[in-house]
C-alpha cells in the first residue's frame, strides 16, 4: 500500500511542526471545507456543516502549513465497523508534495478497524487502488429541472419526521452499511429541506420508502431515496420534486447496479452530469442495492 514518503515536503514539515493536522468543529467545517467544495463545483447543501458534523464530531480534519489551511478531508466513523472518507481537497499549489497523503493517512487512522468507503472521481481510481481501495460499482449523478404540471405522488406519503424513527432507521440500515441514528435525526430535521416517507399499508412499524430533498447553493439535491419497490421510489421521488419551485434544478445520485433507478431518471428525462466509483478498503458491505434509488451524499456515503 502506498504511504507518505519520508522524503516528501509534508514529512519534513510534519517533523518540524510547520504542517499541522487538526480536527474541525461545525464552525470550522463552514469556514473551510464548505467554501472549498463550492469552489470545486461540488455544490454542498446550505446546512451541511451542521448535519455532517452530527455524523461524527471527530471526523473532519484540516491540514495547515504555517497556520494556513492547505488540505481538508472527512473521515466519518459509523460505529466500530464502517467509516467513510470524503471532502478530500488539497489546495492546488501544494498537490504532489505529500500534504494530501499525510492528511489522508490521518483520516484512515481515525477509521482503523473499520471497512472504509469512499466515492472517488473516475480519473483517480488507480490512485485510490494504490492505497488499498477496491472498486465495487459506479454511482452516477443525474440532473433535472422542475417542470410545471402535476408532480403529486401516486400513494399517500407522510412527513418522515412524524413516522416511527425506528422504522426509518431500519429501512436506512438495510441500505447503508452501519447504523447512523444521530446523522439521520439531523438530516431529516435540517432547515430548507423536506423528508417524506411511505408507511407500509396496515403496518405503521414498517416503511416501504423514504427520501430527503435539501436546498443547496445551486438548486436542490435528493438523497437518500430508499424504497423496497420501484413504485414506492417513484412516489417518494415525485413527492420530493413536488416541493421544489418550478424552474429550479435538482440532482439525484443513483447506484448504477439498481436498474430500476436508471429507469426512474430515464422516465423523467434527467441527464447524467457526473460519476464516481464507490470503493472500499476491506470487505464490501452487504446492503440492498436494489433498494437504493438515491445515494445520501458522495461525501458521507
Amino acid at each position: 500500500m502506498k504511504r507518505l514518503s519520508p522524503d516528501s515536503d509534508a514529512s519534513r514539515d510534519l517533523a518540524s511542526g510547520r504542517y499541522r493536522i487538526r480536527r474541525l468543529d461545525a464552525a470550522g467545517i463552514a469556514a473551510i471545507p464548505i467554501p472549498w467544495m463550492r469552489e470545486e463545483g461540488w455544490n454542498p447543501g446550505l446546512h451541511d456543516e451542521e448535519t455532517f458534523y452530527a455524523a461524527d464530531p471527530q471526523g473532519f480534519l484540516v491540514g495547515e502549513l504555517d497556520g494556513v489551511p492547505i488540505a481538508t478531508v472527512s473521515a466519518v466513523r459509523y460505529g466500530d465497523t464502517f467509516g467513510f472518507i470524503g471532502c478530500y481537497i488539497v489546495s492546488a499549489p501544494f498537490r504532489g508534495r505529500g500534504y494530501g497523503m499525510a492528511i489522508h493517512e490521518a483520516a484512515r487512522r481515525h477509521l482503523e478497524g473499520c471497512t472504509q468507503g469512499g466515492d472517488g472521481v473516475l480519473a483517480n481510481v488507480d490512485i485510490y487502488r494504490k492505497i488499498g481501495r477496491a472498486c465495487a460499482y459506479r454511482n452516477a449523478r443525474f440532473e433535472g429541472v422542475k417542470q410545471g404540471g402535476d408532480w403529486a405522488p401516486s400513494i399517500p406519503l407522510q412527513d418522515a419526521r412524524e413516522v416511527s424513527f425506528e422504522a426509518l432507521a431500519a429501512l436506512d440500515r438495510a441500505c447503508f452499511p452501519a447504523p447512523r441514528a444521530e446523522f439521520l435525526r439531523a438530516w431529516i430535521h435540517q432547515p430548507d429541506a423536506s423528508a417524506l416517507a411511505a408507511v407500509a399499508p396496515g403496518d405503521p412499524a414498517t416503511l416501504d420508502g423514504y427520501g430527503v430533498v435539501r436546498r443547496c447553493f445551486r438548486g436542490w439535491k435528493i438523497g437518500p431515496l430508499f424504497a423496497r419497490k420501484a413504485g414506492v421510489a417513484e412516489a417518494v421521488f415525485r413527492g420530493l420534486v413536488d416541493r421544489i419551485p418550478a424552474g429550479d434544478p435538482f440532482v439525484l445520485d443513483i447506484a448504477e447496479p439498481n436498474e430500476a433507478a436508471k429507469a426512474l431518471v430515464g422516465r423523467h428525462g434527467m441527464t447524467e452530469v457526473f460519476a464516481t466509483a464507490r470503493m472500499y478498503t476491506g470487505p464490501f458491505p452487504k446492503v440492498r442495492l436494489d433498494w437504493i434509488y438515491g445515494v445520501t451524499t458522495f461525501e458521507l456515503g
